[in-house]
């Protein structure tokens, strides 16, 4: 069986080899892996990292010292575009860096700002710190959930006082999606993925996240107007209902002149058209997500998952 890349970059890790375990749970149900291979560990923190994340070295090192303080439950940081991927694939990184189409979770794929004290929507578990015992505590991660289902359960740690700590320098290489398709199914996953920890786990942080799904709305009922309004809509209040249609686009094109900053004219030119369809699709996969049957965990069909402890 071919190793995969992270176990490769753990090996590397500069800590102490009697105090490092690396464990590979291989299936098809990413919650359940996680639960499986959490409760398998032994030690007292767990370093979260997706097949493909490559963290520098020094990681373990750095971020060790937030844990003297005992509030800290978990410390996280960004996956970054590594600089030789492919043309296409840095342009996605464009999108999901900018401010436009993520928000303050842009803080997941661009070092963002200073350590700081931090939620949900700056952290992403391919690149995630965790005490163990605080992860157990609220029985892992939600089964029934995934994607988000790390983001339900550092709701929860906040909920109990917890610290969750964001820091800009404590990153893995990791590249995006290969092909466009796979990107825009990634869009409207997470946005299933957001609906459905929404409904699972309402919380006034996802309130954001209704945008994209409205605005997808409104464009339908803009060609709606459009196509059945005919003459008997005066032109003044079709021209009034695309107004908000103009400034969105002048916000496109306001992003993507901040985006020539950092990524070049060519990168932020070619993601303009994808800072469209970032809303769109992830409009339609929170759409999706809020009607999606939903499985509690002890009832959801599981696949085999295969555990493997990696020697060092």
């Amino acid at each position: 069986m071919v190793e995969v890349q992270a176990v490769a970059a753990a090996r590397r890790l500069e800590y102490p080899a009697d105090r490092l375990e690396i464990i590979v749970a291989r299936g098809r149900q990413p919650s359940v892996q996680r639960n499986i291979a959490l409760r398998a560990a032994r030690g007292e923190w767990i370093y979260f990292l997706d097949d493909d994340a490559l963290p520098p070295p020094e990681n373990l090192r750095r971020v060790e010292k937030f844990f003297s303080d005992p509030k800290v439950a978990l410390v996280g940081g960004p996956n970054l575009c590594p600089p030789s991927a492919p043309f296409l694939e840095q342009v996605f990184a464009v999108v999901l860096a900018s401010w436009l189409a993520f928000g303050p979770s842009r803080a997941r794929y661009t070092s963002v700002g200073n350590v700081r004290d931090t939620g949900e929507k700056e952290l992403i578990l391919c690149n995630t710190l965790a005490r163990r015992d605080e992860l157990l505590a609220l029985g892992g991660f939600n089964e029934a959930l995934y994607p988000n289902e790390e983001n339900a359960l550092m709701d929860e740690m906040q909920k109990r006082g917890r610290r969750l700590v964001y820091d800009p320098e404590f990153f893995v290489h990791r590249r995006p999606r290969r092909t466009l398709k796979s990107f825009l199914k990634m869009l409207r996953t997470y946005g299933r993925g957001r609906a459905e920890q929404f409904r699972l786990h309402p919380s006034p942080g996802s309130a954001l996240n209704f945008v994209p799904p409205l605005f997808c709305l409104y464009l339908a009922l803009l060609a709606a107007l459009e196509i059945f309004g005919g003459s008997c809509i005066l032109p003044p209040l079709k021209a009034g209902a695309a107004l908000p249609l103009g400034f969105y686009l002048l916000v496109v094109i306001g992003q993507t002149i901040a985006s020539i900053f950092t990524a070049g004219f060519v990168r932020a030119a070619a993601a303009l058209p994808l800072l469209l369809a970032s809303h769109i699709f992830y409009g339609l996969g929170f759409w999706r997500g809020l009607f999606t049957k939903l499985n509690s965990g002890g009832n959801q069909p599981r696949t085999e998952v295969v555990l493997e402890n990696i020697a060092l």
